[in-house]
């Protein structure tokens, strides 16, 4: 949104047109995390490498309590999920006023522990990041979080690189995080395309978290990995139709297979006519469609049995053809 709530709104509507559940915001503070304002950050942005102080960088999209609130009153007005980091205990303390839903973390404030244990303190839900951290790091924020009595824990696979490599984003730590720690996991997606995002979800993520820009040429660090409208459209779609092919985990037919199994399995018929007392041998019986009769496992209990009547070729075999 680049510090312009027009522009935020705008952002919001392409978002709800996408087919996002929700959308975040950052309320941080700039003082919360930089005093050194000779830090730089190096980006490219339309076309060209930029070097800037990492303070005027962040104080340019520095949201004030007020530009928030009218974010959280329009995402309601368009029905759409609102929350947001905060880098703070006032952050914090807004969003419950402001009555956010959730809170999120950012992977750069894992090892707060002390703001950590004051989002588990609120009972809301919470979404810990976890890029760049260390198993025994995400732990301990576990540990601070749940020590308050709240569960209502996700945890991100993240990897802090924007964008992010294809050799470094590592899906298969989503299911690590979930038997470790117990908690539903989820993907915050540096990544440019979707094709990580549809993966975490194959995976278990419940939960994909995309930067997302109206432009990729506007100004600023992250809109040239961002998601356009047209990709965050195509990665919900891809999202939602991953959903639905995962399916469930039980092994059975589908009700489409049940009403195919007939017509494509095999039965046990006469390989050739074959008269009345004739006693089964192997070479007589074949295996056809449809399977409205013996199934092929039937083969050794036919053999040595006596027909109690003719039979033409191909002739499903049934239990009462025999004495």
């Amino acid at each position: 949104h680049n510090g312009d709530l027009e522009l935020a709104k705008k952002t919001i509507d392409a978002a709800v047109e996408a087919g996002a559940d929700a959308v975040k915001f950052q309320n941080y503070r700039t003082e919360d995390f930089i005093s050194n304002r000779n830090l730089t950050y190096e980006y490219f942005s339309q076309g060209r490498r930029v070097i800037e102080a990492q303070y005027d960088m962040f104080k340019r999209c520095e949201l004030t309590p007020e530009f928030l609130q009218g974010l959280k009153e329009y995402c309601d007005l368009r029905g759409i999920g609102f929350h947001s980091t905060p880098t703070s205990k006032a952050g914090i303390d807004n969003l419950v006023r402001l009555g956010s839903p959730l809170l999120k973390n950012g992977s750069d404030y894992l090892t707060n522990l002390p703001l950590i244990t004051y989002m588990g303190q609120t009972g809301l839900p919470t979404v810990l990041s976890t890029g760049m951290a260390t198993l025994a790091e995400i732990d301990d924020a576990v540990r601070a979080f749940r020590a308050t009595g709240n569960n209502q824990l996700i945890l991100l696979h993240c990897t802090s690189a924007y964008p992010t490599p294809e050799e470094e984003v590592h899906l298969r730590k989503i299911p690590t995080l979930e038997a470790a720690f117990g908690c539903l996991v989820g993907f915050s997606d540096h990544t440019k395309g979707c094709i990580a995002a549809v993966g975490a979800v194959a995976l278990g993520a419940c939960w994909l978290e995309k930067h997302f820009t109206l432009d990729k040429n506007l100004p600023g660090p992250d809109h040239r990995f961002s998601a356009d409208p047209f990709e965050l459209k195509a990665l919900v779609e891809a999202i939602r139709s991953i959903e639905k092919n995962l399916g469930t985990a039980g092994v059975g037919p589908t009700a489409t297979e049940l009403e195919n199994r007939q017509s494509f399995r095999l039965s046990c018929v006469a390989a050739h006519e074959l008269p009345i007392g004739h006693r089964l041998v192997n070479s007589d019986i074949s295996f056809r469609r449809p399977g409205t009769g013996l199934p092929p496992k039937a083969q050794d209990w036919l053999v040595d049995r006596t027909l109690k009547r003719g039979v033409a070729s191909g002739h499903i075999f049934q239990p009462e053809d025999f004495e």
